[in-house]
């Protein structure tokens, strides 16, 4: 049975801070950048008032954050810090280092456009940018999501079989400045819920088991150069990691699905049981396509949709079984690779059906670069051309920009 909880007035940036003040972290180490500098603003008043106990580090640049992060998880510290766009671009080296090194920080991106030209709204080519550095990568609907992806991120982190930093990805403006009804629940379950942090064990330079921290009283080494007799090797140790954390990701979710009465997953199909057409995709978009769907559906159109939580790892399987047996696909990125045939949520959709004996059609829809607004209407076209696919058999378009002018 679901606690008592409490409903507040926040947005997304709030949300996430309000559930960091839960958490109560040793250390937070942040650079303001727009559209995520509500949270670390919001935590400093946390801090500045004695509601928490954590050291707030305030650092010249996001590569700063980052890197005190860092220092701060390998020596047994909870570390935590938010950015977003060129902010994340700035932090590129430590990313890779963080999750290499397996210190298991918290980062909440407020999704935004990558300059330039110099854009502040949301699309998702930062947090798309960093894909490949080994974190960790949860994308929200919500503020209510935020919030409780913001404290799972802590379990998630920290279980012995991952061990990796986590990410969780809010939209800018459109979530991370709009006022929702968020849920909370009280700070002792969550404490409770969060626990303390636990290490895994290592064998050190003496040939004893320590925990896997910085001390000088147990001296080991993490991040040493490593070449090529051992290096791939550690590659294979974090790719055994993100390959464990789906299951954990999951039972973590239900566990505080018991708790607050909202269980989260990988991925969250909607309407797709007898679904013909459907549409996948990512963050606060595909609350408005439910709408879509809804409206579809009165009109008796077999409409439904993939919304994908987990990006890092990527739940090829539970994709594989929600859509396998639909038609006609949409694949929605509010992202572009250039160069590439396609997004990279394509990308990845399209390669994980190539070796399946059904396979729908997979179309790509590019959309809302720099903020551009998707409305009800622009989903319907989507779903209209998903349609006319169905009817036809033929993609005539692979893949088309959605809501360009001229």
């Amino acid at each position: 049975m679901a606690v008592k909880q409490i409903v507040m007035g926040l947005n997304g940036d709030e949300a996430v801070a309000y559930a960091i003040k839960q958490v109560d972290p040793d250390v937070v180490a942040a650079y303001p950048i727009t559209p995520q500098t509500i949270i670390v603003e919001r935590f400093s008043e946390y801090v500045a008032n004695g509601e928490v106990h954590t050291e707030f580090v305030a650092v010249e640049s996001e590569h700063s954050a980052l890197s005190a992060c860092v220092g701060a998880a390998a020596a047994g510290a909870r570390a935590f810090t938010a950015t977003a766009a060129n902010g994340l671009a700035l932090m590129w080296e430590i990313l890779y280092i963080a999750s290499s090194c397996r210190l298991p920080i918290v980062m909440a991106i407020v999704n935004r456009a990558l300059s330039g030209p110099i854009n502040i709204h949301p699309d998702h080519s930062d947090a798309m940018g960093a894909r490949d550095s080994g974190w960790i990568q949860i994308f929200c609907e919500n503020s209510q999501e935020a919030y409780d992806s913001i404290i799972q991120a802590w379990r998630i982190a920290e279980h012995p079989d991952v061990q990796l930093p986590v990410m969780v990805c809010l939209d800018g403006f459109v979530l991370s400045h709009t006022l929702e009804n968020v849920m909370t629940l009280p700070d002792d379950v969550v404490k409770k819920f969060v626990g303390e942090r636990k290490f895994v064990t290592v064998k050190n330079h003496f040939g004893k088991e320590v925990p896997f921290i910085l001390d000088p009283e147990n001296p080991i080494t993490i991040g040493p150069l490593d070449l090529y007799d051992f290096y791939f090797e550690h590659k294979m140790q974090q790719i055994d990691a993100m390959g464990k954390a789906p299951k954990v990701i999951e039972e973590i979710g239900k566990e505080y699905g018991e708790l607050s009465g909202r269980t989260y997953g990988l991925v969250h199909p909607y309407k797709l049981e007898d679904a013909e057409i459907a549409i996948v995709g990512l963050g606060s978009t595909m609350g408005t396509a439910k709408i879509v769907v809804d409206k579809l559906r009165e009109k008796g159109v077999k409409a439904g949709l993939l919304r994908i939580r987990s990006f890092r790892p990527f739940p090829v399987q539970q994709i594989i079984e929600n859509l396998k047996d639909k038609k006609v696909i949409g694949v929605l990125d509010r992202a572009v690779s250039f160069g590439a045939y396609g997004g990279p949520l394509f990308s990845e959709i399209r390669n994980i059906f190539y070796d399946q004996d059904i396979r729908p059609l997979i179309s790509n829809y590019i959309y809302g670069l720099g903020g551009r607004d998707m409305p009800p209407q622009r989903l319907m076209i989507i779903f209209e051309d998903l349609q006319k696919i169905a009817e036809t058999g033929r993609i005539e378009k692979t893949v088309k920009y959605i809501g360009v002018r001229g």
